[in-house]
C-alpha cells in the first residue's frame, strides 16, 4: 500500500484492548446466546441464571467505564454531537479504541440491556417463573414490564445485527475489529497521539468477584438449588 508520495505507509501494532473488556466482549456475546435459546426452549431457570450472570458482566462494565482502562472509559468514546457529526463527513482515520459512532452504540447497547435485566426482576411467565422483584409491584404493572421485556429483546437483536453488519464494514475497510477483540492489538497507520494506559487486571478480577459473590449469593444460588 503506497500513500500519495509513493512512499509505504508504515504500519504500527498499538495495544488497544485490555484483557477484561475482551472477557466482558466475548463472554457477553455468549450469555445472550443462552439466553435466546433457554427462552425459546422454555428453560426459564435457567433463563434467570444467565441473566443473573450477565447483570454482574454489566454491572462490572459500567464501573470499568469510569475506573478502567483508557480505552475501555467512557470519557474516551462519548464525544458531544458535533464531533461525532465531523467524524461521519470525514472519518479520518482507523479509530484507537471506539470511533466516535462506535461509542454511541456501545451506551445504546448498556442502556437496552439493563432495561432488559430491570424488566425481567419484575416478569412473569404466568406459570412457573417470576422475578425477584414481581411481589413488590402490582399484577398490572408486571404484565407491563414482561411484555416489555419481551418486545425489548427484539430491539436488542436489532442492535447485534447493526453491529455485526458495522465489524464487516470496518474489515472490509482494513480496521480488523475482531481480530483486536481477540488479541487486544490493532495495526494502525497513524501515529498514535499519547499513551494509552491500562489497569491492573488484579482490579478487574477483585471487582467481578465481589459481584458475583453478592449476585451468587442472593439471586444464583437460590435459584439453583430448585433447578
Amino acid at each position: 500500500m503506497l500513500a500519495n508520495n509513493s512512499t509505504p505507509v508504515r504500519k504500527i501494532k498499538v495495544k488497544v484492548w485490555d484483557l477484561p473488556t475482551r472477557v466482558f466482549h466475548w463472554t457477553m456475546i455468549v450469555l445472550l446466546g443462552a439466553l435466546w435459546w433457554t427462552a425459546e426452549n422454555g428453560e426459564m431457570g435457567w433463563h434467570q441464571v444467565f441473566a443473573y450472570s450477565l447483570m454482574v458482566l454489566i454491572v462490572f462494565r459500567l464501573v470499568w467505564g469510569f475506573i478502567g482502562s483508557d480505552t475501555s472509559r467512557f470519557s474516551h468514546f462519548v464525544k458531544p454531537p458535533g464531533y461525532v457529526m465531523a467524524y461521519v463527513k470525514q472519518p479520518k482515520h482507523i479509530s484507537i479504541g471506539h470511533n466516535p459512532i462506535g461509542g454511541y452504540m456501545v451506551v445504546t447497547m448498556i442502556a437496552v440491556l439493563l432495561f432488559q435485566l430491570v424488566s425481567g426482576l419484575f416478569a412473569t411467565d404466568d406459570i412457573f417463573t417470576e422475578g425477584p422483584l414481581y411481589s413488590f409491584v402490582s399484577s398490572d404493572v408486571s404484565s407491563t414490564l414482561t411484555s416489555l421485556h419481551k418486545s425489548n429483546f427484539n430491539i436488542l437483536l436489532g442492535l447485534v445485527v447493526l453491529h455485526v453488519l458495522a465489524v464487516i464494514v470496518h474489515g472490509l475497510k482494513g480496521d480488523k475489529l475482531v481480530g483486536a477483540m481477540i488479541t487486544g492489538y490493532k495495526s494502525v497507520t497513524h501515529e498514535v497521539k499519547g499513551e494509552v494506559k491500562f489497569r491492573s487486571n488484579v482490579i478487574a478480577l477483585i471487582l467481578v468477584c465481589v459481584l458475583a459473590g453478592v449476585t451468587a449469593n442472593f439471586l444464583i444460588l437460590p435459584l439453583t438449588a430448585m433447578l
